[in-house]
């Protein structure tokens, strides 16, 4: 079985992290200095970057043991006190020297049944501990305050690729691997993390000793299919990973693949199928709002495992007959309010130009005044003539529809005025 890089890689001493300098120099500092105020530390910032590999890495400076709870685990208030409160407050297992770190990942991701009163028990924990407790976040602010001021919160921040190119050029030089500099920067800022670029490269080396520019590209370029075909993918029988593998070749952001989701699922699911899946897109809008509202996209990730295997898990059985997709009608409505919007605002500059008012005042007090005169075809004729209305227009204070005969009438009408006007 093949060792993932990002394992094989991961740094064993904080000498060896990669970027975030000072939240490490932090880290050590609060080590150095714990058995003063026993204070827990919260290690938070976007995934991928490397919190979870400082803390393993300062565990193996201190001569420290680990034990580990995370999100996989349930983390009711019992287990808590039963695995992280007794680790906390007896010695070390073994008779091993030194202390013993506890380690909470995912700490910000406590919530539902399985999770009642873990919070609560995680704060009790913290203040009667006897060894170092570290707890690991993404999202800083989705933990309780309460839980937050019974820790040293220490920051890491999203890296840059040029802090990611040195340490993919070192795991070449390792594997034997040729890759030159430009085709890591490419690997670098495609990936908005280290693990993501790690794991890419990992993918791009199988079988190669020799990665160029021309293996990303072509890469993508083989495996792109439509969005029509990834619907399939998700809502047919197949495997997470090859519904994975094909969502990441698609061309969608996030923020516009859940708009096709939301439009088709309804199409392929029913019953209870039908409401966990879009419980599951529900989950996933929630962590598309903390990006728009934070930048942070490393979010994208978890929003969409939620649109992706979420939905696919929620179908209680295969689904195979043809379902035609459809585009999201979300955009055709806001196409069609657009453009209505433009029309009515084309019609009130007219109205607010003869008549020697504001557009806006035009827009709020005439537009209605002026629908009930076209209620009449000569005083709609004769001001379409006057205004040099459109079939648009007119059909937008007749509130109808452009090719409506009423329209057609209206505007010929119109034109016979225009005319008769010029010869004159």
């Amino acid at each position: 079985m093949q060792v993932e890089w990002t394992e094989k890689y991961r740094p064993k001493t904080l000498s060896e992290v990669t970027g975030n300098s000072k939240a490490i120099a932090e880290l050590k500092k609060w080590a150095e200095e714990w058995k003063k105020d026993k204070k827990a530390a919260i290690l938070y910032g976007p995934p991928g970057i490397g919190k979870t590999s400082a803390v393993y890495a300062l565990a193996n400076d201190m001569g420290w043991s680990t034990i580990e709870l995370n999100a996989s685990d349930q983390r009711t208030a019992d287990i808590i006190k039963k695995v992280a409160g007794t680790a906390a407050i007896t010695g070390t297992f073994e008779g091993t020297k030194g202390r013993r770190l506890i380690i909470l990942d995912e700490a910000d991701n406590i919530h539902g049944n399985a999770d009642r009163g873990g919070t609560r028990a995680i704060g009790e924990v913290i203040k009667n501990a006897n060894q170092p407790i570290v707890l690991i976040a993404n999202e800083y602010y989705d933990m309780s305050k309460a839980l937050r001021g019974l820790c040293k919160s220490i920051q890491f921040r999203a890296v840059q690729s040029k802090t990611v190119v040195p340490l993919l050029g070192k795991i070449c030089h390792q594997e034997g691997i040729d890759c030159d500099i430009n085709t890591l920067e490419a690997i670098a800022t495609n990936a908005p993390d280290f693990r993501s670029a790690i794991n890419d490269l990992q993918a791009l080396s199988q079988g190669r000793k020799k990665v160029t520019i021309d293996d990303i590209s072509v890469g993508i370029r083989d495996t792109k299919e439509s969005i029509f075909k990834v619907l399939a993918k998700i809502f047919k029988d197949n495997t997470p990973k090859e519904v994975r593998s094909a969502v990441y070749t698609l061309d969608e952001s996030p923020e516009d693949f859940i708009h096709w989701l939301d439009e088709n699922l309804p199409k392929e699911y029913e019953g209870k199928d039908l409401a966990d899946g879009f419980e599951c897109l529900s989950r996933a809008d929630v962590f598309l709002g903390r990006v728009r509202r934070r930048q942070n996209y490393g979010m994208w990730r978890y929003a969409n495992d939620m649109m992706v295997n979420g939905i696919q898990a929620a179908k209680s059985q295969a689904h195979y007959k043809f379902v035609p997709y459809q585009p999201p009608s979300t955009w055709r409505k806001l196409g069609r309010a657009k453009s209505a919007r433009a029309i009515r605002d084309s019609v009130a500059a007219k109205i607010g130009k003869h008549c020697h008012v504001s557009q806006r005042y035009a827009r709020s007090d005439l537009i209605s005044f002026f629908k009930i005169l076209f209620r009449d075809v000569e005083h709609a004729a004769r001001i379409s003539a006057l205004l040099d209305l459109k079939p648009e227009e007119i059909a937008f204070l007749l509130d109808a529809k452009p090719d409506n005969e009423g329209v057609k009438k209206v505007f010929d009408a119109a034109g016979i005025r225009i005319e008769e006007g010029r010869s004159k």
